[in-house]
């Protein structure tokens, strides 16, 4: 009886044991093995074990180290490359209501192509993105979406849905629209908005601790701009404008109208000086300004004369209706004169340069694409790829060109401390890829997987989100 029971009390202490033990041992619910995890602020690759939970990064282990920790699911990527999800850092959701779900579908070719990421740069599609970022956020498949809600600019502004700003109290009042729909930041236009009241709306965007971006009309100054407290610009006419030294005769022509935004281009370009430049890129990088180059959007439209995009393949999954919105910028295209097609041309060179020359001064870029309704031939998802590529023709280093998509754009929008590299604490935004992308840029399309909130989409689940139409 004495034996029996001694026995049957170890026996319970046994499994009290393992109890312990078991609730000590964390279990998690996805493990990637053997990764070749990028460091993004570094450039070093190390081979570990990524062990996520409830989408967050919790543990980055030496390989082999994770082989007993128990997973609900576990992948070995072994040979594959890990880095964070890209970051599209410039898109539109726009159209109108007859385009809502086409926008829809472009966020399964976001993903298909690695961005998990996206900032809406404005649009006339605020309610739906509302709906798209919750369901999002449950799980449905797609980027998460930074948005700026709709543009402010001034009368008669030129896109739908803007908030239209014609004295003082309407920047109050638009503001705090946007503050009431959960806005990201304050996306600027330049099409109508008067200059003063252009750098009221930055200084008061400032004063309530928005983040800011942005066009910027003609009629004032790049350091204008900046001092109201700009925090980052749209497309580079406007860093060209505070790189020339008659910029100041250019702004006096804008305002007095006797020149127009195109016709200053030639001016603008020639009065470029080294000197100049440098004072403005020493402005913006004190400023911590960041700026956008748009680079394939801009070579895109500069050869609508030339190129023929009949036979893209992406076209496939563009409605027709969406397909038409390209039409106004190539009938523009095609019915320039020789010196304007000539012009746009110079011009996009000439971005080029400018863009190697602010990256050498150390002002930040952000990786944008432009894509969406009207700008023709940009396509979602794999024209970020297309400006990847530019960013490291106009001399980034791959490295740099990863760091102006998914690195700098969280640090533009204040989200470093969940996006940006992959650490612990960081939120499970993955992509895997089969070739090293600090070798050849071109190797960010060689997609394998895309790890979003935690969730595995492998090469078959990504193409079943870019069924064409």
């Amino acid at each position: 009886m004495r034996t029996s029971f001694l026995s049957r009390g170890l026996f319970i202490l046994i499994i009290v044991f393992w109890a312990c033990n078991t609730e000590k041992t964390p279990s998690y619910d996805l493990i990637l093995s053997d990764a070749r995890v990028v460091d993004l602020e570094s450039g070093q690759v190390k081979i570990q074990d990524v062990l996520i939970t409830r989408g967050i990064i919790q543990k980055l282990l030496p390989p082999g180290e994770a082989a007993e920790i128990r997973a609900i699911e576990r992948l070995s990527v072994e040979g594959a490359y890990l880095l964070p999800g890209f970051w599209d850092n410039h898109v539109h959701f726009r159209g109108g209501t007859d385009l809502v779900d086409q926008n829809r579908k472009f966020l399964g070719l976001f993903l298909a192509h690695g961005i998990t990421t996206v900032r809406d740069a404005g649009g006339d599609l605020t309610p739906a993105i509302k709906e798209w970022q919750k369901e999002i956020a449950s799980g449905k498949p797609g980027p998460t979406i930074y948005t700026s809600g709709p543009k402010i600019d001034g009368p008669n502004p030129t896109w739908a849905g803007s908030l239209e700003v014609n004295s003082p109290e309407d920047i109050k009042l638009a503001l705090d629209s946007l503050q009431t729909l959960g806005i990201d930041f304050v996306k600027l236009y330049d099409s109508r908005i008067s200059g003063e009241l252009y750098l009221e709306t930055l200084r008061q965007t400032d004063i309530l601790g928005l983040i800011s971006s942005g066009h910027m009309p003609f009629s004032v100054t790049l350091e204008e701009t900046v001092s109201a407290g700009i925090d980052a610009i749209e497309h580079l006419y406007y860093v060209m404008k505070g790189c020339a030294d008659e910029e100041l005769q250019v702004t006096q022509g804008i305002r007095n109208g006797t020149m127009g935004f195109w016709q200053a281009m030639p001016r603008l370009q020639l009065s470029y000086t080294d000197s100049t430049a440098q004072k403005t890129f020493d402005r913006l990088k004190a400023n911590n300004v960041y700026v956008v180059p748009t680079l394939h959007i801009g070579r895109t439209l500069s050869y609508l004369d030339e190129a023929d995009h009949s036979t893209d393949s992406y076209l496939n999954y563009l409605s027709q209706e969406f397909i038409k919105t390209y039409q106004g910028r190539i009938n523009r295209a095609l019915n320039a004169s020789e010196q304007a097609r000539k012009d746009r041309k110079a011009l996009d060179d000439f971005f080029r340069e400018l863009t190697a020359q602010l990256h050498q001064a150390g002002v930040g870029l952000l990786a944008g694409s432009d894509c969406g309704a009207y700008n023709s031939y940009i396509y979602p998802g794999p024209s970020l790829h297309d400006e990847l590529e530019a960013l490291v023709s106009c001399g980034l280093s791959e490295l740099e060109a990863l760091q102006a998509s998914a690195y700098h754009g969280p640090r533009f929008l204040k989200k470093e401390m969940d996006y940006g590299n992959i650490a612990e604490g960081k939120v499970a935004d993955l992509v895997v890829l089969s070739e090293n992308p600090l070798e050849d840029i071109r190797n960010t399309r060689k997609i394998e997987m895309v790890i979003k909130n935690g969730e595995v989409f492998d090469r078959e689940s990504l193409q079943n989100l870019i069924k064409p139409n």
